[in-house]
């Protein structure tokens, strides 16, 4: 399957993302001892993703 016109040559196809899906910031905050079991994952902080 051949890529879109209007998507070729974009800088942003591909390029860091900086806002996080949900999953992935519970996973940062356990990984940094944030987490507290039983928290609920509604409502988080937001989370910079330095890594």
């Amino acid at each position: 399957m051949s890529q879109h016109p209007s998507l070729k040559g974009s800088k942003s196809v591909g390029a860091k993302r900086s806002v996080l899906k949900r999953f992935e910031r519970v996973k940062l905050m356990k990984k940094r001892g944030a987490w507290k079991e039983g928290q609920s994952p509604i409502g988080l902080p937001k989370t910079p993703a330095d890594e």
